[in-house]
């Protein structure tokens, strides 16, 4: 078969992981973008949503000679949208490529990009491709036969490089089962391109009770992977737009434990977590034999303890899975889960865990996860009320906050969390990605886990005051970033 030369201004179906193809067109990429090293691909804009990324040119094909097949493979109304956005640019265009659409292109006046981001190595996340406000890509979820058409077009005659991670591969062969000394295991994506690939749903009901920061993109990932997912929240307006993405609707937690297989629980701290199981019109009431609860909120071991005790009493079968991550890393499905408990429950839940995060570890017996957790929170909310401290020390004694940053950054102490916690404190920008009275009571709770075991917690008890002091200023509801207000009051 001949090789097809692109350049810039072609009209081209791009491939992102398990999403079908989708039309776009190969652009200049902004002057301070670099290509991916390694990698043999063009930047391309996609129609429909306006989103860009770095596609491997093995994942690209002219628009016009493959129209026909990639249309009969996709039905979505998304889709459709995004095919006439294009007859409309060729329309606009009258054939001449030169021509600019009101975007902008390569030739013509560029607008600024949107940050986004930008696939690199074998990532293929969706944020590369989709717009926030859009919900998914296609009209509604593929039943799992759509899902394998769209994977690799079979009976189209069109082909894309396969994935590690094709749907129509088992799960026990997309995953590598670590085992540790300590007897924990995990389960995470045997490839790199596997984390974000094709799921095959489990045919078990699914239910999800408490729609905040992180379970909203939990729900939401859970149904683009096609699951059948049944929600409840205490505020109800929130299952809305859950119940329009296709999720059903429970009226009270025993609806949903009684009416689901498995029922996922992620709320904001120990009580709500026991409300949630015992009380009025609570989970327990609704446990059978045989039902699954997975409570996922960051707790105390002994919440632990009392939610397994009262589950296994009634016949159920339950399992820790706090996670690890925020806001946006739910929403892009890259969270960490920590499971312990039932390991059959662990078993049965691998596609949910592969919807939700890009890795999950089995920690052993109930209780394992929520300490490793607070361990985990207590790290995270120590160093970041440190960070805070040091850029109002910079600015105490007349030193750029801005500089520090570029300078940390360039450091061993370089990160994500770090880069767009600074930048948040920067810009006053403290809209929660994750809360900071979430952190607070995680610290509290990690400091009364180290008097139990007699073992000393001064940095995170120290960490914990000065959060206390910003929880005292009203920043509750801000993002964890904003216990730098604790320092400049």
């Amino acid at each position: 078969m001949a090789t097809v030369h692109l350049r810039i201004g072609d009209l081209v179906w791009g491939k992102l992981g398990r999403y079908p193809p989708w039309p776009g067109k190969i652009v200049s990429p902004p002057k301070d973008l670099k290509k991916p090293r390694g990698k043999k691909c063009h930047f391309v804009k996609f129609f429909g949503t306006e989103d860009h990324a770095w596609i491997k040119v093995e994942q690209l094909k002219p628009y016009h000679a493959h129209k026909e097949e990639m249309i009969k493979i996709n039905k979505g109304k998304r889709f459709q949208q995004a095919v006439d956005a294009v007859e409309d640019f060729l329309k606009k265009a009258k054939g001449k490529e030169q021509n600019s659409d009101s975007k902008g292109d390569s030739k013509g006046k560029k607008t600024p990009y949107k940050p986004l981001k930008i696939l690199e190595e074998d990532d293929e996340d969706l944020s590369a491709l989709k717009d926030p406000s859009e919900k998914d890509l296609t009209d509604s979820d593929p039943e799992p036969s759509t899902m394998e058409r769209l994977g690799a077009g079979p009976g189209s005659g069109f082909k894309w490089e396969s994935s590690p991670a094709s749907s129509l591969e088992p799960i026990s062969k997309r995953l590598k089962i670590i085992e540790e000394d300590t007897g924990s295991t995990s389960i995470q994506a045997a490839d790199s391109t596997a984390i974000n690939g094709s799921i095959t749903p489990t045919d078990k009901r699914i239910g999800f009770l408490g729609l905040g920061l992180m379970g909203s993109g939990i729900v939401s990932n859970l149904l683009k992977m096609g699951h059948i997912v049944t929600v409840w929240n205490r505020t109800a307006e929130k299952c809305d737009l859950f119940i329009q993405e296709g999720a059903r609707l429970g009226r009270t937690p025993a609806e949903v434990a009684s009416m689901c297989d498995i029922t996922f629980s992620c709320v904001s701290d120990p009580k709500a977590a026991r409300d949630l199981v015992l009380g009025p019109s609570g989970v327990l009431q609704g446990i059978r034999p045989g039902k699954c609860y997975i409570e996922m909120s960051t707790v105390d071991p002994e919440t632990i303890t009392e939610l397994s005790q009262v589950i296994t009493s009634r016949g159920g079968r339950f399992l820790e899975a706090p996670v690890a991550g925020s806001q946006q890393l739910s929403n892009d499905g890259m969270l960490v889960i920590l499971a312990a408990g039932d390991r059959t429950v662990y078993e049965d839940c691998s596609s949910c865990f592969q919807a939700m995060g890009k890795t999950s570890f089995f920690l052993g017996e109930a209780g394992n996860a929520a300490r490793m957790m607070l361990i985990l929170n207590m790290v995270q909310g120590s160093f970041m009320a440190t960070i805070a401290e040091g850029l109002t020390l910079a600015q105490a004694t007349g030193q750029s906050q801005q500089t520090f940053l570029d300078i940390l950054c360039q450091g061993q102490m370089a990160s994500t969390f770090v880069d767009q916690k600074c930048q948040n404190i920067l810009q006053g920008n403290f809209k929660p990605d994750y809360y900071l009275k979430h952190i607070q009571k995680d610290l509290r709770l990690a400091i009364s886990m180290g008097d139990m075991a007699n073992h000393p917690t001064p940095m995170a008890a120290a960490a914990n005051e000065v959060y206390k002091r910003a929880k005292a200023l009203d920043q509750s509801d801000n993002d964890i970033s904003a216990v730098y207000r604790a320092y400049i009051h």
